[in-house]
């Protein structure tokens, strides 16, 4: 039902840096993020692999990345805790510090359920056949937050079980800046009542950290989130791929008891 669903889509889509401490120099994978073309000996970096097929849709980590709330982005979230530089080890050794909803991440029930994150409902327990399958990227009006009249809009047939919405945020190139914006847009809660009453999805992504929009964050969630049967992935880099069909895979880290994690996402033309 799913496949059949989805084969009817190419019709709608017609409508409308890491700073170490002390001594330690940054990374090399951070000393420069321009997309230009690679010096020579250094490694490439790419969104693309495998001639195109595969498209890497989830954000690098770097220290001026949006944060929630927060006007001074992720900050130094990787340092270099035992180094082979001085000869002292035989191994480099680095340290992560950042929160479960950092750059591109998946939300678990008990991320707004409090009854959920003491029963144990964490991103261990997320299904992966949702999470990886046929998915639909479509553009969503750019004039709006996603309300129930942009759902409706839409018209995305039934079976289709995953969606990855693209909207003004990706124009705005928002998960490039630094400072957190409250001006992104996302879910209303009604468009969010919408999608789980009228439609079979079961994974929604969005391209800014949260799904719901800043005025309605936690309504929102609270509808997504409320039976268990929707997955939210969040801070997608959806930029420069056209919408249509394609597969993802996007696979969180098993971090039981955790209410969110960080995932790397990618789609299969």
């Amino acid at each position: 039902m799913e496949l059949a669903a989805l084969l009817f889509v190419p019709f709608l889509l017609l409508l409308p840096v890491v700073i170490a401490s002390g001594e330690l120099a940054a990374h090399p994978g951070y000393a420069d993020t321009t997309c230009g073309v690679a010096e020579a000996g250094a490694p490439e970096r790419r969104e693309e692999f495998d001639g195109g097929r595969i498209v890497d849709i989830s954000h690098y980590y770097r220290d001026d990345m949006p944060a929630w709330e927060s006007g001074e982005g992720v900050g130094e979230f990787l340092r270099l805790a035992r180094s082979m530089r001085n000869g002292s080890d035989i191994a480099n050794f680095s340290e992560l510090r950042l929160t479960a909803h950092s750059g591109t991440h998946v939300d678990a029930p008990g991320h707004v359920f409090e009854h959920y994150y003491d029963a144990g409902f964490d991103v261990d327990t997320l299904d992966l056949a949702v999470l990886n399958g046929p998915a639909l990227l479509v553009d969503v009006p750019r004039d709006s937050n996603i309300t129930a009249a942009v759902m409706e809009s839409l018209h995305i047939p039934k079976g289709v079980r995953r969606v990855l919405f693209r909207t003004l945020n990706t124009d705005r190139k928002l998960m490039w800046k630094k400072e957190f914006d409250t001006s992104y847009v996302g879910f209303m809660k009604d468009g969010a009542q919408w999608l789980v009453d009228n439609t079979d999805i079961k994974l929604v992504g969005v391209d800014y950290l949260s799904v719901g929009a800043f005025d309605e964050c936690i309504p929102a969630h609270l509808v997504f989130l409320e039976k268990r049967e929707v997955i939210l992935v969040e801070a997608l880099n959806l930029e420069h791929i056209i919408p249509g069909i394609y597969t993802l895979h996007c696979l969180p880290l098993r971090l039981r008891g955790a209410e969110g994690s960080p995932a790397r996402c990618i789609l299969i033309k």
